[in-house]
């Protein structure tokens, strides 16, 4: 009775695991009724027809990465690089994916190879640098275009490494040594050049502020001359009016009569004065003479001043 009841608990737990399917929040199972696809099973609980219904394929609903392996790719510029990277793609139909393709992970790692090589062959070596971010889209869009009938979707690519061959490598440090030298060359060029420009825009200027200089300078003594004339000329028609004034007044003539004499008598003592040699002037017998022309010299100017 025992042996019966055992084998009768075997059956039924056979038949209930046969039954029974929990799927997990990251899968999706496809079913299949006698060999043919039935249903896509999604996050849950399901029960299934014994010996009818089976599981046939069970897919990972998140994102995956795959290492794209290390190939060589020849350039626009025939440089020889090795490139690898990685692939991240996302199961988006579980049905396109169990019917589309027998293996969409190895299908998506070769075509993102082939398609790598594809991209690299029409850059060149310099811009397989400088471009990568363009190369990993173009990448990314061939390989989803596809890859669409697989019922999957390429997220994205990333270039990982691109190494050029030693050869390349020798080629490029040289490339780079002379391009570092003539860099080098046009900034001490282009240095010289603008300390040239400098030197002569300060020569430049200098010439000018110093003809601004000589031209103000003539412009002030010019100035300074013509109002010492106009001073002196002020001053001499000032002396003028106070002459003529001083001798219209009593007993101006007298004064300039005296003044004159006084003046006279100054300067021929002057010269007998500095002179080594006795000086007897021819008209020293005639005095008279002299204070008569004192006369004739002071009359007009009292003329003039009774006029005034």
């Amino acid at each position: 009775m025992f042996t019966y009841f055992t084998v009768f608990l075997i059956i039924l737990g056979f038949i209930l695991f046969k039954t029974i399917v929990i799927v997990s929040m990251r899968e999706n199972f496809v079913v299949e009724r006698l060999g043919k696809f039935s249903r896509v099973l999604k996050p849950g609980i399901h029960f299934l027809v014994p010996f009818f219904d089976r599981v046939s394929y069970k897919h990972e609903m998140r994102e995956e990465v795959f290492d794209i392996p290390s190939q060589t790719c020849i350039t626009q510029d025939n440089m020889q690089i090795e490139v690898d990277g990685l692939v991240y793609l996302k199961v988006m139909d579980a049905k396109k994916a169990s019917y589309g393709i027998g293996n969409y992970r190895l299908a998506s790692i070769n075509l993102a190879q082939t398609t790598m090589r594809s991209e690299v062959g029409k850059l060149t070596l310099s811009k397989a640098f400088s471009e990568r971010d363009s190369l990993n889209e173009k990448i990314v869009k061939e390989v989803d275009f596809a890859s669409d009938p697989w019922g999957i979707k390429v997220l994205r690519y990333e270039i990982k490494n691109i190494r050029p061959s030693s050869h390349v490598m020798k080629t490029l440090e040289k490339q780079m040594e002379a391009e570092r030298s003539k860099r080098a060359e046009i900034t001490l060029a282009q240095a010289d050049k603008l300390s040239n420009i400098i030197l002569s825009e300060g020569q430049k200027i200098e010439a000018i502020n110093i003809s601004e200089g000589e031209k103000q300078k003539r412009i002030n003594e010019a100035l300074g001359k013509a109002e010492e004339i106009r001073l002196i000329a002020d001053a001499t028609a000032q002396g003028a009016q106070l002459v003529a004034a001083a001798i219209k007044s009593p007993g101006g003539t007298d004064a300039v009569k005296l003044q004159l004499t006084e003046q006279f008598i100054e300067k021929v003592s002057g010269v007998y004065r500095d002179s080594k040699i006795s000086v007897l002037p021819e008209q020293m017998g005639n005095m008279k003479a002299f204070f008569e022309g004192a006369d004739k010299v002071t009359n007009p100017l009292n003329k003039g001043a009774s006029h005034v």
